[in-house]
Parts: structure tokens; C-alpha cells; sequence
């Protein structure tokens, strides 16, 4: 078995990464046809999709995070309705009605929850870049190789059934060790830039306007010089 590695999905301008995709569905009634670079058996997916056209379904089978790299993509609900540029991203609930319009050569990465559960989140979550955050705990000093950082987060979205948590983080620069992750986390960087490691040692380096997938028990170092922004999915 592959030891569990970080992948990136899709850069700033638009490019699909290099990381090697499975093409396919999550589901039977999932609406899109996508490229997947990590699926587990906890249900967590990541990967990306490229979107042409008008999709839609009459209750979503998953509580899902999409990141707009390409194109546009419009999603709509009984409630609202989003529009989503380049940079932008929100989350589809667990049981909504929806209707998707994706603009030609749109492509945006997701991590989804498939898990089977009860609890029904109908809706849509915009993932404000400056939503206003509070202070939250910096990493545990026994693995922090620089001085303590200024960390801040909020979650937007909360389903408890899965433990899933979405929102936004940022923090002041900090180096710390290598240690297996210790959930899994989808990462959009909205400001600054950060080198994580992957499972051979080598470094991968995520810069502003890239999204990064780092799978439970994937051995991952972090190093930034500077202010790191991001959006996070974690489960």
C-alpha cells in the first residue's frame, strides 16, 4: 500500500498539477465527472473537476468544498445563489437542491465527504477571503522549529456527524518538523506561500492561489517566511 502523501490539484493561473488523477465519479448520482487524486475509506475525496455547462441534481449527495481556478462557475439553490470567480470558493451542503453553470474550460478543485450519514446541512457557504477570524492554538511546541506563531481561524460550515470543519486560517511565519498529519485538510493559500514536504522527503512549495490536498497520517513539515492565509476543509 502507497504510503499517504500530499498532492497538489491546481495552480493560481488555472493549471492542472501534475499529480497523477483517476478519472471518474464518487457516486452513482454524482453530477460530475471528475479527476480524483485521493479517495479514503472514511469517505474524504479530493481532486479536481472540469466543468462545461449546466448540471444539476435534486438533492446533493455530499457535503462538498469547491475552489474556482478557471472559468466560472454559478451555483444555485432555493435559497441564493452564488457566482463564484477564479480565487473563490464555497461549500455545497449535504442535501440540496442545486443547480450548477459551469462556464467553458471552467476547473476547479474539490474535497468532498461522501460518508453516509443522517444529517442533512441543505445550502450553500461562501468562504469569504477576509472573514474576520479569532484566535486559535499554534502547533504544539515539541515539533515547532522557530519561535511561536500568531495563529487565527473560524469555521464557516460545521457538520458534526462527519467532524467535518471549513473555513478560513492565517498565521505569522513559523518552521516546524515533519510528523504525520493528523487529519485530513484541504488547503487553498489566499495570501503568502508555504514549503510542506512530501512522503519521499522532497519539498513541495504552495504558493498563493494554489490548493494542496495532505491526506490523514501524510508526513508533512511546514515552513513559511511569510503571512499565510488559507482556506481549510479538515476532517
Amino acid at each position: 500500500m502507497l504510503e499517504p502523501t500530499a498532492v497538489l490539484l491546481a495552480h493560481a493561473d488555472g493549471r492542472l498539477a501534475s499529480t497523477s488523477f483517476t478519472p471518474g465519479s464518487l457516486a452513482a448520482n454524482d453530477p460530475f465527472d471528475r479527476l480524483i487524486a485521493y479517495t479514503g475509506a472514511d469517505g474524504i475525496a479530493a481532486g479536481v473537476v472540469r466543468g462545461n455547462g449546466q448540471f444539476s441534481v435534486d438533492e446533493y449527495p455530499f457535503s462538498e468544498t469547491i475552489v474556482v481556478h478557471a472559468g466560472a462557475v454559478t451555483l444555485r439553490s432555493q435559497a441564493q445563489t452564488l457566482q463564484l470567480k477564479p480565487g473563490e470558493s464555497a461549500v455545497i451542503g449535504r442535501g440540496t437542491a442545486l443547480e450548477v453553470e459551469a462556464q467553458a474550460e471552467s476547473l476547479w478543485a474539490f474535497c468532498a465527504d461522501t460518508q453516509l450519514v443522517e444529517e442533512r446541512h441543505p445550502g450553500l457557504t461562501a468562504l469569504p477571503a477576509h472573514t474576520l477570524l479569532s484566535p486559535s492554538a499554534p502547533p504544539d511546541d515539541e515539533i515547532l522549529l522557530s519561535p511561536p506563531p500568531q495563529c487565527r481561524s473560524h469555521n464557516l460550515f460545521v457538520e458534526e456527524a462527519t467532524n467535518l470543519r471549513i473555513g478560513i486560517w492565517d498565521s505569522t511565519p513559523y518552521t516546524r518538523k515533519s510528523r504525520p498529519h493528523k487529519l485530513h485538510e484541504l488547503m487553498h493559500l489566499l495570501e503568502g506561500s508555504v514549503t510542506l514536504q512530501v512522503a519521499d522527503g522532497s519539498d513541495l512549495t504552495v504558493n498563493t492561489g494554489d490548493t494542496v490536498f495532505v491526506p490523514l497520517h501524510a508526513p508533512c513539515a511546514w515552513k513559511s517566511s511569510v503571512y499565510v492565509r488559507k482556506v481549510y476543509v479538515v476532517k
